[in-house]
C-alpha cells in the first residue's frame, strides 16, 4: 500500500473522528435552547431528529450509489440485514445513554467515561476469545484509568460530579463497545453505506422506542432543522462514511490511533463554544488515554533479520 493511500486513509478517519468529537457540544448547545412550545429540547427530540435525518441522509446516498453504479454493487442479504439491525441497536442505545449523560455532567467529562471502551473491549475481548489480554494492552488498560481519574478531575476533593451522568455515561461505553465490535466483524462484503443504513435502522427502533416512553411534552419539530441536521451530518452522516473508507486504507491499528483525535478535539469544542473549564491536570490525563490507545495498536514485534 503507497504512502498516498495510506495518508488519505489518515485524513478520512481523522476527519470522521474530528465530526465525532464536535457532536457533543452541539447536543448541549440543543440542550440550552427552546422549541416552538416554549420548552428546552428533550433527549427523545434530539436523538429522533438525529436519526431521521440521518437514515434519510444515508438512504439518499445509497439511491447515489447505486444509480452510479448500476447493477455492480453487491445487495445486502436479509440475513446481513437482521444481523446489521440487530447490531444497530447498540449503535442506538449509545446515542441515548451518551446524550442523556452530557444532560448531567460537562462534555470533556462524558467524552472521557466514553473513552472507557478502551479496557472495556479488552475484557469483551478476553471473553469472547477466551484467552488472557497480552501485557500490552494490560499496560494500556492500567494508564487509561489513571488517564480516567485525572481526566475527570477526581483527585480534587470538591468535585462534585451528578451520578446519573456517570452512570449514563459508563452505559454509553459500554453499548459503544458492543457497537465496534458488531460493526467490523458483520456484513463487513457490503458497502459501507448500505451497512450504515441498515444499522441506524436498527439504532431507531431504540430511540423511536425511548422517545415513546420518555416525550411528556409536546414534540418540537423545528428541532429538525434548527439542530437536528446538523447532529445528523456530525453524528450519523460524515463520521460513519469517512471511517469506513478511511480504515481499509490505514488498517485497524493505525486508524485506531488517530481516531483518538475525538477526544480532544470533543474537549476543546465544549472548552470554547461551552466555556466548561479543563485544568491541566485534565489535558494530562487526556495526553494519556491517547497514549494508552497509540500503545494498544502499535506493534512492539521486533522484525527479524534474513
Amino acid at each position: 500500500m503507497s504512502n498516498n493511500t495510506v495518508l488519505k486513509g489518515v485524513f478520512l478517519v481523522g476527519l470522521g473522528a474530528t465530526s465525532y468529537g464536535m457532536l457533543a457540544t452541539f447536543v448541549k448547545l440543543a440542550y440550552g435552547d427552546t422549541g416552538i412550545t416554549g420548552n428546552p429540547y428533550t433527549t427523545a427530540e434530539v436523538t429522533s431528529s438525529q436519526f431521521i435525518l440521518g437514515i434519510i441522509g444515508i438512504l439518499l446516498i445509497n439511491l447515489f450509489q447505486k444509480n452510479k453504479n448500476k447493477n455492480t454493487v453487491k445487495k445486502a442479504s436479509s440475513r446481513n440485514i437482521f444481523q446489521l439491525m440487530l447490531a444497530g441497536t447498540s449503535l442506538g442505545m449509545t446515542s441515548v445513554f451518551y446524550y442523556l449523560a452530557v444532560r448531567y455532567i460537562p462534555v470533556s467529562i462524558g467524552i472521557v467515561l466514553l473513552m472507557q471502551t478502551v479496557w472495556m473491549g479488552v475484557i469483551l475481548e478476553m471473553i469472547l476469545e477466551k484467552k488472557l489480554p497480552s501485557k500490552q494492552k494490560v499496560i494500556s488498560v492500567i494508564i487509561v484509568l489513571i488517564g480516567t481519574v485525572l481526566a475527570t478531575n477526581l483527585l480534587k476533593n470538591e468535585i462534585q460530579l451528578d451520578w446519573h451522568g456517570i452512570m449514563w455515561g459508563m452505559f454509553a461505553a459500554a453499548s459503544f463497545t458492543t457497537t465496534m465490535f458488531t460493526a467490523n466483524r458483520v456484513a463487513t462484503e457490503i458497502s459501507s453505506a448500505q451497512r450504515s443504513l441498515y444499522m441506524l435502522l436498527g439504532g431507531a427502533v431504540i430511540v423511536f422506542g425511548f422517545s415513546i416512553a420518555t416525550q411528556t411534552t409536546p414534540f418540537n419539530y423545528d428541532i429538525f432543522y434548527k439542530w437536528g441536521i446538523i447532529m445528523a451530518l456530525f453524528g450519523t452522516i460524515i463520521p460513519p462514511m469517512l471511517m469506513n473508507a478511511g480504515f481499509p486504507l490505514t488498517g485497524i491499528g493505525l486508524g485506531s490511533i488517530v481516531s483518538a483525535l475525538e477526544l480532544p478535539i470533543s474537549v476543546m469544542m465544549a472548552f470554547v463554544l461551552l466555556g466548561e473549564e479543563v485544568i491541566a491536570t485534565q489535558w494530562m490525563g487526556i495526553l494519556l488515554i491517547i497514549i494508552a490507545i497509540v500503545i494498544m495498536n502499535l506493534n512492539f514485534k521486533r522484525k527479524k533479520i534474513v
